[in-house]
């Protein structure tokens, strides 16, 4: 079992090109079935692949459940089971997949939150200053919302990765995908007013070039980590109404403001980098949810209204 894990993964790296924390994720949850499988009695040890059948997953998940992990953490550890085992029967080591007709846990529905398109604008403007860094910060804050690039995104993406012209960028995505996407002229100008500063140039920065490397820095001129722009954004962020936001908020909020005004659903599905259409829907609740939020607050005679969408419909069935 411990040698198909290493080929599994091994696999997932060089074939799929799958990225290190998804490594790190898959590695630890696998460890965790491999040793509960030990510890079950009647049962080869170590254990093999071929011993492996859907009761014991069952009971490796019922297990974690009663430790307290979180609906989401058992659906990834199933997800990353049955990419085991898929694999194994492609390879031949195995017939069938155990793994295939284990039932997912029941996922609690929770809708991402959104900043009003107010508090976007004025999270924009909350880097004061014309310092190195707080012109940096602007230009991440300001390249998050226009693209709703993830953060891993942001801090992959290079000079050579911008076309000015026509104003878009080139992304790399989960998997290694990459994606072009626009980038708005504010975002542009918040990149060069950054880029000016730090080069001691005035006016639009030159350094946009293909050998420039990295477009966002630290003081040492290395490449930003993903955990140092969430803590750029939770300081910029609380000073908002609600708190502080990560940066996937900002992607949230990119592509319900882009619905909010029109867009079309499968473009922002390819904008995102959504491989599944139902995955961007969930847009359409935030996008309702807004509306609703927003009718209860201005209109005089919306108290007797129906506020949820759920309410809606009981009430169109009546």
């Amino acid at each position: 079992m411990d040698r198909a894990i290493r080929a599994f993964l091994a696999a997932l790296t060089v074939q799929q090109g799958a990225s290190p924390q998804t490594i790190r994720a898959y590695a630890s949850d696998l460890a965790q079935f491999y040793v509960f499988a030990q510890e079950v009695p009647d049962r080869p040890r170590p254990p093999v692949p071929e011993s492996i059948t859907p009761t014991l997953i069952r009971d490796f998940l019922a297990a974690r459940d009663r430790l307290g992990e979180k609906k989401t953490s058992l659906a990834r550890k199933l997800a990353c089971l049955r990419s085991l085992f898929r694999y194994l029967v492609r390879v031949g080591q195995l017939k069938a997949n155990p793994a295939e007709d284990v039932r997912a846990p029941k996922l609690p529905k929770h809708l991402p939150r959104v900043l009003t398109k107010d508090d976007a604008g004025a999270l924009m403007e909350f880097p004061a200053g014309q310092g190195r860094h707080v012109l940096r910060d602007r230009a991440i804050l300001e390249t998050l919302y226009s693209t709703g690039a993830r953060v891993s995104e942001l801090v992959d993406m290079n000079f050579d990765d911008i076309s000015r012209s026509e104003g878009l960028v080139r992304v790399r995505g989960k998997g290694s995908k990459e994606r072009i996407i626009p980038l708005g002229a504010v975002a542009l100008e918040a990149i060069d007013a950054y880029h000016a500063q730090a080069s001691g140039m005035t006016g639009r920065s030159s350094n946009c070039s293909p050998d420039s490397g990295a477009v966002f820095r630290n003081s040492r001129g290395g490449r930003l980590t993903t955990r140092t722009v969430a803590r750029i954004v939770a300081k910029y962020s609380r000073q908002l109404a609600g708190g502080t936001i990560h940066p996937h908020t900002l992607r949230h909020s990119f592509a319900t403001h882009l619905l909010d005004e029109g867009a079309d659903l499968r473009a922002i599905q390819e904008m995102l980098g959504h491989v599944s259409l139902s995955t961007t829907q969930k847009y359409t609740h935030l996008a309702t949810d807004q509306l609703l939020s927003l009718y209860d607050r201005t209109h005089p005679r919306a108290g007797s209204a129906a506020t949820t969408p759920e309410e809606i419909k009981q009430k169109g069935s009546r």
